[in-house]
């Protein structure tokens, strides 16, 4: 006859019923060896609600904060991964609820503006989305996708549709649609009914089809010969400053963001006036020589095409600056992301400062 102590944990296995066992003793050695290997898939999951990289940091460490303090009340009866994915939920959903707007694009906030008025400053307190390496999404390997791809379902365009969402519909469509979860065990993670979760599914399926139209984001095809051609040029426009280079590679319809200025760009025409009087000028907001200005390195961010920007200093050397994702659609560049924050290439694993000629490994 089975040992009822170490049955205590149904869902789990003889080796995780054990380590269990000693982390509801107080072990928190044995809790960390449990629950680490979902801190990735974990971040991914808040980084996909809130549409902030850094405020899902923050959350993960809550979830397994709250999960340490409530180990007792752990049955065992769903799977360690399931009750942590619904204290992360939750934990969300609480932050949201404390927050009370929602992380947007600058594009959705306002009309374009003016190329030849100055940019605008960042608001007091921004609430943009926040950009992720691909790095993570790898690492999560979260299990299987339903209606969006795994690299889709972290692009801008699909965490910006998302926002759209009020939060507890966001979350049901972020648990059923991208991460496969069924209904029941949706229903067990939000504390509501089978029918519920249906009626919030149904209703972010409908809002979120007006907001966003599924894109192909296949890895192989972003890394095929014409768009790597594309991101050369593209590289080679910004580094020598080359205004009429850039301008070729846009959609006429294409828009250039900044955050955290709420100030964005749409159209060629506008776009070119905008570079050529700032970040391609000389004198004013950028003074000296534009050619060599601006050093660009390759990296992912949202399963889209990205560069760690980086500006030349005083000194020779060049400076973080920001990280730009790039949104690409049938050969021509569609959108520019340009997220200006000094702090970014870092957390891209890049060093904030790089000699003149230094090569840097994406």
């Amino acid at each position: 006859m089975a040992n009822p102590e170490t049955q205590r944990f149904p869902a789990l296995d003889p080796d995780e019923n054990a380590l269990l066992r000693a982390a509801s003793r107080g072990d928190q050695k044995q809790f960390s060896t449990l629950t680490e290997p979902y801190r990735y898939e974990l971040q991914v999951h808040c980084y996909r609600i809130l549409g902030s990289w850094s405020e899902s940091e923050d959350l993960v460490q809550e979830t397994y904060l709250r999960a340490w303090r409530g180990l007792k009340t752990y049955e065992g009866r769903a799977s360690l991964r399931a009750w942590l994915y619904k204290i992360a939920t939750n934990a969300c959903l609480d932050q949201l609820a404390k927050w009370r707007r929602r992380r947007i694009l600058p594009s959705a906030g306002q009309p374009a503006a003016n190329p030849l008025n100055p940019i605008a400053p960042p608001p007091r307190d921004p609430a943009w989305l926040e950009p992720m390496h691909d790095d993570w999404l790898l690492a999560a390997a979260a299990g299987p996708e339903t209606h969006y791809l795994a690299r889709e379902s972290i692009s801008l365009a699909f965490l910006a549709a998302l926002q759209t969402l009020v939060p507890r519909q966001r979350a049901v469509l972020i648990l059923m649609d991208v991460l496969d979860w069924r209904a029941r065990e949706v229903a067990d993670q939000l504390d509501t009914t089978v029918s519920a979760v249906y009626s919030a599914l149904h209703r972010a399926r409908v809002k979120i089809g007006d907001e966003y139209h599924s894109r192909d984001m296949d890895p192989a095809l972003q890394a095929d010969a014409r768009t790597q051609r594309l991101l050369k040029k593209y590289v080679e426009a910004w580094e020598s400053a080359d205004v009429a280079g850039l301008v070729a590679l846009l959609k006429d319809s294409a828009t250039f963001l900044m955050p955290p200025s709420p100030s964005w760009y749409q159209g060629r025409d506008s776009i070119g006036t905008f570079v050529s009087n700032t970040v391609f000028g000389e004198g004013g907001m950028f003074p000296g020589k534009a050619a060599g200005r601006w050093k660009l390195v390759p990296t992912r961010a949202n399963g889209q095409p990205a560069f760690a920007l980086f500006q030349r200093t005083p000194e020779g050397g060049y400076q973080a600056a920001g990280v730009q994702v790039l949104t690409i659609r049938a050969g021509t560049i569609e959108t520019i992301t340009s997220f200006n924050d000094p702090a970014l290439p870092e957390r891209f694993g890049l060093p904030r400062i790089i000699e003149q000629n230094a090569g840097i490994d994406s």
